[in-house]
């Protein structure tokens, strides 16, 4: 393994003098702004101008899922980056889960700046696990990893089947678009990730092109990475890359 160390929709930021940065952070299948909050919040204070948009067929409203595509998903990201760049000399791309896959997508269509990937999903625990780990549980009479059978239920229960197959394409589209990722990259891992297969980031670091990555397993660190146990460490971590000017490390 190689390491190189050296609401329905949030928008915030203060202008400063000089250089105006910009971040789009993008959150997972299923999921909405939330689970990038704690850091997007930390990012405005920076004064930088943070992105943070509900994709289509997310949020609270019922059987929205249903009307949408993967393309919808694309598409509202992409427009969120091209306003940013229309306004920031520099914009940083952030992609949680199924929207790490979005934003290492997008970093090679337009000038991004820098790219960070929080337990991007290129292999996934598919529904018929999900359901047989509920099974086991129920069997067990729920006495073991109650927070992690919440959040399956949650996760499964909540999404159309239509909807999954969709997820399904996007990832099936979007996988051989890594191997054109040129950004630096920061790419973050949680190893108790129970809904993302911790693989994926070794699959990533080896399959991008850029000249400067890094890569970064955080051991008690399950899905919800930004809200978890080591949440403080993955600020700092993504803190110090975006904020420290990076050069290709020597061979």
């Amino acid at each position: 393994m190689k390491h190189l160390f050296l609401s329905q929709y949030v928008k915030h930021g203060i202008k400063g003098e000089g250089i105006m940065i910009g971040c789009l952070l993008l959150h997972g299948f299923t999921g909405g702004p939330f689970e990038v909050e704690p850091l997007s919040e930390r990012l405005a204070a920076q004064g930088w101008s943070i992105a943070a948009p509900t994709l289509p067929g997310h949020g609270d409203e019922k059987d929205a899922m249903k009307q949408v595509t993967w393309k919808d998903w694309i598409k509202k990201a992409e427009d969120e980056l091209k306003e940013l760049l229309l306004t920031c000399s520099e914009v940083y791309l952030i992609g949680f889960s199924m929207g790490g896959m979005i934003a290492a997508y997008l970093s090679t269509k337009y000038q991004v700046s820098k790219l960070v990937l929080l337990n991007a999903c290129v292999y996934y625990i598919n529904p018929a696990q999900v359901y047989q780990n509920i099974a086991e549980a129920i069997k067990s009479n729920f006495t073991a990893n109650s927070e992690i059978i919440k959040r399956y239920m949650e996760k499964s229960l909540s999404a159309p089947v239509r909807s999954i197959v969709h997820f399904r394409r996007l990832i099936t589209v979007l996988r051989p678009e890594l191997s054109k990722v040129t950004a630096p990259t920061l790419i973050l891992q949680g190893e108790r990730d129970d809904l993302v297969e911790p693989r994926s980031a070794e699959y990533i670091y080896d399959q991008i092109e850029s000249d400067i990555k890094e890569i970064h397993f955080l051991p008690q660190s399950k899905h919800l990475l930004l809200r978890d146990c080591e949440k403080e460490q993955v600020f700092e971590l993504v803190e110090r890359f975006l904020m420290t000017e990076l050069a290709p490390q020597p061979t």
